[in-house]
């Protein structure tokens, strides 16, 4: 039974890379897995759940692997900025994390992914980064009168611009994500 969900998985993976996910329907995956329609919905509710299990999975392995090639004993405003920069590259080189920016499919994705697993929020920012977070509050290396939790979604909200590049304007869009996470950064360590 694992293996035909692994297969599913695997499948719609493939097809999703190459295809994108509005392209990809069920009975492409469930053609190429050699199943029944049927037989899909035994394992995942929706194309939107499979497809957000994958993103999740994608974007769990690019933020492990932006955390591994970072320095954390650097200056917290050049770790930012690598940290940003990393994953808006990783983001734009993988087909699957790039349909983020496609905010009329993700926004409905998301939206029925929560509604079906009784999520409020999904949480797509670096788990991980939270505890840096809280280990340089401890190290007095960035203030410690700001909640750990707010100091988060400072950083996803300038994650979120990302979304809004067009309307910010292309020409501009770089120097205002670097600028607006130093601004950022620099406000917790004064």
């Amino acid at each position: 039974m694992e293996d035909k969900k692994a297969d599913i998985f695997n499948c719609g993976k493939e097809l999703f890379s190459s295809k994108g996910f509005k392209d990809t329907n069920v009975s492409d995956i469930t053609k190429m897995v050699g199943i029944a329609v049927g037989t899909f919905y035994n394992y995942y509710s929706s194309k939107e759940k499979l497809f957000l299990d994958i993103y999740q999975q994608e974007n769990i392995a690019l933020k492990q692997s932006i955390m591994k090639s970072l320095d954390f004993d650097e200056d917290p405003v050049n770790i930012i900025k690598k940290l940003l920069s990393l994953n808006i590259n990783g983001m734009n080189s993988n087909t699957i994390l790039r349909e983020w920016y496609n905010r009329d499919v993700f926004s409905k994705i998301e939206k029925q992914y929560r509604e079906e697993n009784g999520v409020a929020k999904y949480d797509f920012v670096f788990n991980s980064f939270a505890e840096v977070i809280i280990k340089w509050q401890s190290e007095g290396k960035i203030r410690n009168d700001i909640n750990s939790d707010l100091i988060m979604a400072f950083f996803t909200a300038l994650i979120n611009i990302d979304t809004h590049k067009e309307e910010i304007g292309l020409q501009h869009f770089p120097h205002i994500m670097d600028y607006m996470a130093e601004f950022i950064i620099k406000g917790l360590v004064d």
